[in-house]
């Protein structure tokens, strides 16, 4: 008896959805797709301090700026001109950080861990940003150049 109920139930649930799904498709016309595109162009800024404070990051940028490599306004925000200057300065010196596209990728904190030559124990050259490298960066640029 259950058993029977429970078809009968199913088959009225069935015929109800039926109707509920037609009765809203003559009720609601579709709306025209909008094309997902805009006319707007973004760029992206990426900042990237490394755990540096804006002074820190200052020291930073006026290090490299006194040492030729040209990062630009000093603001204290790490951008890509500040990480290109970053990447000529370790490749100049001899700590290959790969290509200058103003990214600080793997190449780019594994150069930066010669703060380890320095004594500042970045920890491990494997290229990971992890808080020693980090803690090593705060520490190098604590005061000017």
């Amino acid at each position: 008896m259950a058993r029977a109920f429970v078809t009968a139930a199913a088959a009225v649930g069935i015929a109800a959805s039926s109707l509920a799904g037609a009765s809203a498709s003559v009720a609601a016309p579709q709306q025209a797709a909008k094309p997902a595109t805009s006319s707007l162009r973004v760029t992206v800024l990426s900042v990237n301090n490394l755990g540096l404070s804006t002074d820190r990051a200052k020291n930073w940028q006026s290090c490299l700026n006194a040492w030729g490599f040209n990062a630009g306004s000093v603001d204290g925000q790490l951008g890509p001109n500040s990480w290109a200057a970053a990447q000529r300065m370790l490749n100049a010196w001899g700590y290959n950080a790969g290509s200058v596209d103003g990214d600080p990728g793997h190449n780019t904190i594994t150069a930066l861990q010669f703060l380890n030559a320095l004594n500042y124990n970045a920890g491990t050259a494997d290229g990971i940003a992890g808080p020693q490298t980090r803690a090593a960066f705060w520490n190098y640029n604590a005061t000017g150049c």
